[in-house]
């Protein structure tokens, strides 16, 4: 006997809810892989790069060198953008995602198989600068990519919740990729670990790699994407479209990701101040990993949360305090790393990095999603973000070139450039739609308008 109608219905209702834990679970591992690439390049361009891959002679050029090749992969990223974009709006969410993790794991691998610089000379920073453009390139695709597959699974009323798990994937990849630094760094020799220890995160990102794929390839495409292809609307030319109806969507995006200065200074620059010498400080290198520890514990806790308030007050205040906050809380963070006062360091950054930063980190995947409809959401959301990245990519060299080793004055300088970005990033957000209480299939239209607080309570007390 064939189910009736309403069997059918909550049949159909558990494969929604199971599909979008799955998209979840997905874009979690993705972002913990592009993560763990991140952390561990960033850690090692300010611990190790600078005395293998580089000519020997003068510090401060190979940091700023080893900081440069850093951001040499955020120029990639808008170049990607454009073509994993235009994969994800014309061939779908899924097939996008499961292409930008394999070549963020062959790249991420094949970084840990480079010679050094006293063996193979200028051919180490070369095939640095190569494989750092390939990483570039894959992940630009990786988070738009993930956060539209999130969102448009996601139950209306859960949209800044569930796409925030993609940033805790973030934390939890820094978190592994301490979680295999650590114990290198202080169980082996500083010979040992600058000869092959370094490489062994590297090498292990395969793990991260195999274990997404294998979720990526149970997860369904997205109804809104399947809507798209049955009514024929799946766009040919989705950057034409974006550059021709969306430029101020995608300007408020590049505005708004200005903010992940934040990120970069106390990744790789605030590493390199901390630890190395020339900067009077020296801080061993441990130290300053149990502080990233500390600080995505803090993240992992706060991000969810600060998913769900977006979904109650709205995605603005959150991303907003957020980025002010973070901008404002560099000034005692770095004041307190020049001090050498190691226990107010952790406090200010786990209350910096761990804690106000995460409004911004968790509120941004489901915001920029909302901004655009879904025939080319995935590649609005990759350019746009993509670009603003690239800025701030290169912002630790810049940081390097205004604070060189034995200034006097590195918190102030670079806090106040840090502040100037994160203002840059809030004002973007002041100018952006509210989308928190518009319904799925409205996002991305011009005169689309929340629905009342009252029905909106409704609808979320039913989900």
């Amino acid at each position: 006997m064939p189910d009736n109608p309403a069997t059918q219905l909550d049949a159909h209702e558990k494969h929604q809810g199971a599909q979008s834990k799955r998209a979840t679970a997905s874009g979690w591992f993705g972002s913990a892989l592009e993560y763990y690439d991140f952390f561990i390049y960033a850690s090692a361009a300010g611990l190790v790069f600078p005395l293998i891959f580089f000519p020997k002679g003068n510090p401060t050029v190979a940091i700023i060198a080893s900081l440069a090749t850093f951001g040499v992969g955020y120029v990639a990223r808008p170049l990607g953008a454009f073509f994993m974009g235009h994969w994800g709006d014309r061939h779908g969410r899924k097939n996008v995602l499961v292409l930008c993790m394999i070549l963020m794991g062959l790249s991420t691998f094949l970084v840990g198989c480079i010679p050094t610089y006293d063996t193979i000379g200028m051919w180490a920073p070369a095939l640095l600068f190569a494989l750092r453009l390939l990483q570039g390139f894959a992940v630009s695709g990786e988070q738009a990519g993930a956060n539209a597959m999130i969102l448009e699974h996601a139950p209306f009323g859960r949209r800044g919740f569930m796409c925030s798990f993609t940033l805790q994937g973030t934390a939890a990849g820094q978190l592994l990729a301490v979680a295999s630094f650590l114990p290198l760094s202080v169980l082996l020799t500083t010979e040992q670990f600058q000869s092959w220890g370094w490489r062994v995160p590297f090498w292990a990102s395969v793990i991260v790699v195999l274990a997404g794929l294998y979720i990526r390839r149970s997860v369904d495409e997205t109804p809104a994407f399947q809507a798209e292809e049955q009514h024929d609307e799946v766009p040919k030319a989705p950057i034409l479209q974006v550059f021709k109806s969306h430029k101020s969507g995608v300007a408020k995006v590049i505005a708004m990701a200005m903010v992940n200065a934040v990120a970069v200074t106390v990744a790789t620059f605030g590493l390199a101040f901390a630890t190395n010498h020339s900067y009077g400080v020296g801080m061993p290198a441990s130290t300053y990993l149990w502080i990233t520890v500390a600080c995505n514990l803090a993240a992992m806790a706060c991000i969810p949360l600060f998913g769900a308030l977006s979904d109650r007050i709205g995605r603005r205040p959150v991303f907003i305090t957020g980025a002010l906050g973070a901008g404002v809380l560099m000034f005692p963070y770095l004041h307190f790393i020049s001090a050498g006062n190691t226990v107010m360091m952790f406090v200010t950054a786990v209350l910096m990095w761990g804690c106000i930063y995460q409004g911004y980190n968790s509120v941004f995947p489901a915001f920029w999603q909302e901004q655009f409809p879904t025939r080319n959401r995935v590649t609005a959301v990759a350019i746009g973000s993509q670009i603003g990245f690239g800025v701030t990519g290169f912002i630790p060299t810049l940081e390097g070139i205004v604070a060189p080793a034995g200034s006097t004055n590195v918190a102030p300088i670079v806090g106040f450039l840090v502040l100037g970005f994160t203002v840059v990033a809030a004002i973007g957000a002041f100018f952006a739609k509210e989308t928190s209480r518009i319904p799925m299939h409205e996002l991305g239209e011009p005169n689309a308008t929340p629905l009342p607080r009252e029905e909106y309570a409704r609808i979320r007390a039913s989900v």
